[in-house]
């Protein structure tokens, strides 16, 4: 009926259809239909799609800062290394010697 139409008078919008089929639905089928379920999934949606994209930025930083490490830092602490484990051992040679490890200059009388 509502396809045909109408002639003449003002036409009112439609009613909402409660027929027995509305009726029937079990009431797990309305609150899932139901506006603050669909606006709650919708934000479930947009919270796992930013949560995607913070651990993918995530992991980009953090392969960033683990090659910048490897690559500055590394070496440095190995070449730290080498430098204290020479100084022990002019320290060890230095005292087997029986001479001061650091010799002050003197100056001529």
């Amino acid at each position: 009926m509502a396809s045909q139409a109408r002639r003449g008078g003002v036409s009112l919008p439609e009613r909402p259809n409660h027929s027995k089929s509305d009726q029937s639905l079990s009431l797990i089928t309305k609150i899932t239909r139901s506006p603050i379920v669909s606006r709650g999934k919708q934000a479930a949606g947009d919270a796992s799609f930013v949560a995607k994209k913070l651990l993918k930025s995530t992991g980009k930083a953090a392969w960033i800062a683990g090659t910048t490490f490897l690559i500055l830092v590394v070496p440095l602490i190995i070449e730290m290394d080498r430098e204290q484990q020479f100084n022990e051992i002019e320290l060890q040679q230095a005292s087997i010697l029986g001479t001061a490890a650091i010799a002050a200059p003197q100056s001529a009388k």
